[in-house]
Formats: C-alpha cells, structure tokens, sequence
C-alpha cells in the first residue's frame, strides 16, 4: 500500500471498543447519583463537594468520582470555585420533583434489566427469555413500579396524540381503550383534554392500582372505569372510537400482535381509530441503534417479543381489516402509528 492510500485510510485502533468496555459505566453512575439525591440537591443552586457530602451523607472519595465523571458525561458542570452546577439536561430530566424527571428509567436497570442481561449469551445459546415480562406471573412485579417510570416518557406523545386526534374540540362521547395501561398515561392524557372523553383500561389485577392512583391524582376518577385481565382472553367490549397500544406489540411478537390487532378491530366502532406507540426498526433491522438493542432487550425478557418496522405493522393492520395507516412524529423513541377502522 503507498502513502496516499495510508492516509485514505486510517489505522483502525481499539478506542471504540474500550468505550464499550465501560458502556454500562454512564447508566449505573447516574442511577448512583439520583439515588443519592444529587440532581435534587443541585436543583437549588451550587454546591461544593462538601456541601454535597454533607448533604448526601456520602464519603467525599465515593462523591468526588461520581460528580467528576458526570462531568465529563455533561450532565453536571463545575465552575472555578469547584462548585458543582446542574447542566439544562440534567435539570429537566434527572431532577425527581419534576414532572419531567426520566430517572426511574435507570433505577429500573440495575434491579431488573442488568441481573437479566447478564444471562444473554446463555438466551442466544437457547433461543429461551432470562425472564417473561408478558406473562402475568412473572410480569406484575416487574410492572408495578416500571410503568411509573416511564409515565414521563409516554406522556409528551400522548399529548400530541390528542392534538392530532382533536379531542379537545369533541363534542360527543369519546370512548378510549387503554390497553395494558400500565399508569393510565395514555388514556387519561387523552381524558385531560376533554370531558367527553370516557377510558376503559385493561391491565393485570397487581397493575390496575397503579392507573387507579394516577387517576385520582388527576381528578379523573370519575371517567376512567377498569377490566381486570389479559389481552388475548379479556373480552374488550364494542363500541370505543379510539384504542391505545401503548408500547406493547414488541412485547407479544407477531402471532399475538396479529390476533390482538384483530381484537382490537372488532372493539373499535366504524371510522375509530387504533393508535400504536413502539419502537421501530428500519426495514433492513440495521437501525436505529436504540430499536435494535432493544430488540435483543425482548429477546432476554419475552418468549416471542420483537421490534418491527413500519412496513411489517402496517401489513398487520390491513391484514385484519384497517386503512389508511400512517405514521405522525411525537417525542418519544419513534413515530406513533395510526390507523383506522373503514366506515
């Protein structure tokens, strides 16, 4: 090779595999970091590492690491006086008495994720889950406190769901099934932005209490009523003009999501609408990054589950009778996708 191709072509180095080495590193120091209450004690304005010592009750060793590299992470900053500062990141998403909080999402992983993961060469070996999530014995405990967690994830795209949907201008009877609801977040996001709009909820008996709290938090008792059960056995009822899948096809893999899309179907009323929030692949299953682990995320925790693209839901859909799928951008991992049952 002569020196013009060497420099078309750099040397390859180990730098990017060293970083995945430590790539659990980031997940679990910022899971120490708001057990400890760090971000919340910052949300008041600097501290020191003494300060923050005192405060937190921890040893200035353990503290100085910690805050030291989620700086360099950037979710903390550190002025001159080495007092330590929240960054924008840090102070919408990782401070736990807002709204916005994204924190429970990591105090999820090394309690309930990792200890799974760590049997992943044993899963590909066999083709069999650490663990079946779907599955209401093992699933409600795992459940219980997630759904929670991630309420702040779906609750931004439940909003634009009911932008797109119009709900605030109903002037009749909205009917919503909420699907393995989980918190509620999907159905009563839609029921804040109307009176008319009426949730029925299905979920396990051991998650139900969940949605039952966060209904009453937001006043919303009264409109919200619940069915105890599970996807596939649990009669829907008829008559609902909207039905929430709310991250739970990737969950199901394709022979259960085909039949309960075809339950959903036969629930909705003619001209009602399904709405389906997941985590899309692209058709080639090559990206994005996040759908692809993902995917390998419901290969250790479910027997069938998966990520899809688009093109292979939207075949599901017409499969069982719907038109005119399509997808609308929201926050979230990926875009929603709707589709509507024909007149």
């Amino acid at each position: 090779m002569n020196q013009s191709q060497q420099m078309s072509h750099p040397p390859v180095t180990p730098d990017r595999l060293m970083q995945f080495v430590f790539g659990y590193a980031p997940t679990l120091i910022i899971e120490t970091a708001i057990r400890h209450h760090v971000f919340d004690l910052l949300d008041t304005g600097a501290r020191t590492i003494k300060q923050l010592s005192q405060a937190t009750g921890t040893s200035l060793r353990g503290l100085r690491g910690l805050l030291n590299a989620l700086v360099a992470l950037e979710f903390l900053a550190k002025d001159t006086e080495q007092a330590y500062t929240l960054t924008p990141e840090s102070a919408a998403f990782l401070v736990s008495t807002k709204p916005s909080f994204q924190g429970g999402l990591f105090k999820h992983t090394s309690g309930q994720l990792l200890p799974k993961w760590l049997e992943l060469t044993e899963v590909v070996r066999t083709g069999k889950p650490a663990t079946t999530i779907n599955q209401e014995a093992a699933g409600t405990d795992f459940f219980q406190q997630f759904v929670n967690d991630i309420f702040p994830l779906s609750y931004p795209a439940a909003q634009v769901l009911a932008e797109v949907l119009d709900v605030a201008h109903a002037e009749q009877l909205l009917n919503v099934l909420d699907l393995a609801a989980g918190s509620g977040v999907w159905g009563l996001t839609i029921a804040q932005q109307s009176p008319q709009v009426h949730v029925t909820a299905l979920d396990w008996a051991g998650v139900i209490p969940v949605a039952k709290k966060n209904a009453e938090r937001l006043g919303l008792t009264d409109r919200v009523k619940y069915l105890e059960g599970d996807l596939l056995t649990t009669a829907f009822g008829t008559g609902y003009h909207l039905a929430i899948l709310g991250h739970i096809i990737h969950s199901e893999g394709e022979v259960r999501s085909r039949q309960l899309l075809h339950k959903v179907f036969e629930a909705l009323a003619t001209g009602g609408t399904i709405a389906i929030a997941e985590w899309l692949v692209n058709e080639d299953r090559t990206g994005p990054i996040n759908a692809t682990i993902f995917a390998v995320n419901m290969l250790v925790n479910s027997e069938e589950g998966d990520t899809y693209s688009f093109a292979e839901i939207s075949s599901w859909l017409t499969g069982v009778g719907f038109i005119n799928s399509r997808t609308v951008e929201a926050p979230g991992p990926s875009p929603l996708i709707l589709a509507t049952k024909p007149q």
